[in-house]
């Protein structure tokens, strides 16, 4: 399409008209979920400015111990945090919400009480700001059977249950990916605007990648299937051209180029953690939610990740995730390991 005239399109999709679009193929929706999708695009827009202006904060001495009125200043993900709290329960729609800031899951007043559970991590990658490395929000939402007797049971499901996850990216461009069961959606934050148009509709991961991302300073600690998978991307023995390394460090951005460019992501587990690194709730669900949602697989080295039921809310897990026939490969490895054991 030629680009000037794309620049006046007038047939904008919204991610609240795309949102508005999907509610009116459920004749029995309230307009709920619509609702608390909201909150949490505006929080994202929150935190997309704050991310924005976290350098020069720190350069003109902004962000410190306490400023010239004696307030002290907020680490930005501490921000991040209370800002998705305070959005979410004053959506109305939420009744139990787990963030990775929060060490108790947050039950919301009866008063204001919805249908929702909400697990997120508010700045995924943080430890990233201050190298201007992209790091983002992750979320997957679930609805509870009764909102007036919550428990943390309710929160404590298979990621097969979701309803909707997605995340926001912070980067070169504020990217917001999102399924609600029938797809995965890029809109990209127009700051002339103020609004997420899309991007990329119906996103789908190739079935084979030429990428593999893993943070190799843990190769030591790694077992068997992971080792063995690591050297057949470097050293193919059927002829074919290595797979290329990319690690960025930031979960968002390493699952955003696998979705976009296929390939697969490695977070295993390995003699310093044998549990795995990365939550459960609120990083494995949602990423392994939206692969499966684009045509990939997510898996733990023993079973389908969607499957996992968490025992606690920051559970830990090992993550295999990305292009279907990529993640078959590991899968063969540990079979074999467990036939051969």
């Amino acid at each position: 399409m030629y680009h000037a005239a794309d620049a006046f399109r007038t047939d904008l999709m919204t991610i609240t008209r795309h949102v508005l679009n999907e509610q009116s193929r459920h004749p029995e929706s309230k307009g709920d979920f619509t609702i608390l999708l909201s909150h949490i695009v505006l929080g994202c827009k929150f935190v997309c400015s704050a991310v924005n202006k976290a350098g020069l904060a720190k350069l003109i001495g902004l962000a410190g111990e306490t400023n010239v009125q004696g307030e002290e200043q907020k680490k930005l993900d501490v921000l991040s945090n209370e800002v998705f709290v305070k959005a979410l329960v004053s959506s109305g729609r939420t009744c139990i919400l787990v963030s990775e800031e929060d060490e108790e899951a947050t039950f919301v007043d009866p008063s204001l009480r919805g249908r929702y559970c909400v697990v997120f991590d508010p700045l995924d990658g943080s430890s990233n700001i201050d190298c201007g490395v992209s790091i983002g929000t992750i979320f997957g939402i679930y609805m509870v059977k009764d909102k007036d007797n919550v428990t943390l049971d309710e929160v404590l499901q298979p990621g097969s249950n979701m309803l909707a996850a997605g995340y926001c990216m912070y980067g070169s461009s504020c990217t917001f990916v999102l399924s609600t069961g029938s797809g995965v959606h890029g809109f990209t934050l127009d700051p002339s605007l103020g609004e997420f148009i899309m991007t990329h509709p119906n996103i789908k991961i190739p079935k084979k990648g030429k990428i593999y991302s893993v943070n190799e300073g843990n190769a030591k600690n790694w077992d068997g299937p992971t080792a063995k998978y690591v050297e057949k991307c470097k050293f193919p023995k059927d002829g074919s051209s290595p797979k290329s390394l990319r690690y960025i460090g930031s979960m968002v951005a390493d699952i955003h180029r696998t979705l976009l460019y296929g390939g697969i992501f490695l977070y295993p587990a390995d003699k310093k953690s044998p549990n795995g690194k990365l939550r459960v709730l609120y990083e494995v669900f949602p990423m392994s939610f939206l692969m499966e949602q684009a045509g990939g697989q997510a898996f733990t080295g023993k079973q389908r990740a969607l499957d996992l039921v968490p025992s606690k809310i920051h559970d830990r897990s090992p993550i295999f995730l990305g292009s279907y026939d990529d993640v078959e490969e590991i899968k063969a490895l540990y079979a074999a390991e467990v036939s051969n054991a």
